[in-house]
């Protein structure tokens, strides 16, 4: 009998790269501070076009289409957690 986890193995072929994110503990403050200053806090392609004060076009986040934004995401959030739980850290800067 197949476990559902070997079912999802099976199928997604990103499946061992989103292991390896999702495993990744963080224990040092600099690589904390690399992935909070190199993962955004915010998708970086959504965006208003104005032309003349007036909206022309909205460009909604596509940061979602990303097969491991979930995993990115998550990685930020442990690092942020470890500056401010582990280092005493203010991390409004990365907010």
């Amino acid at each position: 009998m197949t476990s559902l986890t070997q079912i999802i193995e099976h199928h997604d072929l990103l499946y061992p790269v989103r292991q390896h994110l999702e495993s990744i503990e963080i224990h040092d403050a600099k690589l904390a501070h690399f992935l909070c200053k190199f993962i955004p806090s915010q998708c970086p392609f959504e965006r208003d076009i104005t032309l003349f004060g007036h909206k022309l076009l909205h460009i909604p986040p596509m940061c979602k289409l990303n097969p491991l934004y979930e995993e990115v995401v998550g990685l930020r959030f442990k690092a942020l957690c470890y500056l401010a739980d582990e280092c005493g850290e203010d991390v409004t800067a990365y907010c």
